[in-house]
């Protein structure tokens, strides 16, 4: 059971994740090469952990994925995005004034899932605040929670016991 266990356990007072945990049982292989790159999204990417829960969060919103959502608040709150930028990552219309380098982190979230590419506008707001290396890991990010986000569709992963104790109404868009 080694292999399957997360690359950095989990602070006290964060759920677990165990269905997601007891999915990746079924290819215990996977699951370990899984948790090094998912180790080096959350651990050891360029982009500030802010900047990943913006992005996962997003994703999670636009893949319908209610798991991967709850289960990244709590990260998003430990790193200092507030209820207003979680409600405004849903309602992107809202009015909410993003930082302009945010606001180039979300929108590019979107083209990477509406078109697999990044416009040359995008390209040029993020290149002003990151670096190649951030924009290769913030692809990288975008994509293995994309992945994330199907293989808890495929399976129909349900929140655990403890996620949904303190769950809060998923956005729909």
């Amino acid at each position: 059971m080694e292999p399957l266990l997360p690359s950095t356990p989990r602070p006290p007072g964060q759920p677990r994740g165990l269905n997601i945990l007891g999915t990746f049982a079924n290819h215990p292989d996977l699951a370990a090469a899984f948790w090094i790159f998912n180790g080096h999204i959350l651990n050891t990417s360029t982009l500030s952990q802010r900047q990943t829960e913006l992005a996962i969060l997003r994703v999670a919103l636009r893949r319908g994925s209610e798991y991967e959502w709850q289960q990244h608040l709590y990260a998003a709150r430990a790193c200092g995005i507030d209820e207003d930028e979680i409600a405004a990552i849903a309602d992107r219309d809202g009015g909410h004034r993003w930082p302009e380098a945010d606001e180039a982190l979300l929108c590019a979230v979107d083209e990477l899932l509406d078109t697999n590419d990044l416009s040359e506008q995008t390209w040029a707001v993020l290149s002003a605040s990151m670096d190649t290396r951030q924009v290769i890991d913030l692809i990288f990010t975008v994509g293995a929670y994309v992945t994330i986000a199907m293989l808890m569709g495929v399976a129909g992963i349900q929140l655990d016991d403890d996620l949904r104790a303190d769950a809060r109404p998923f956005p729909l868009v």
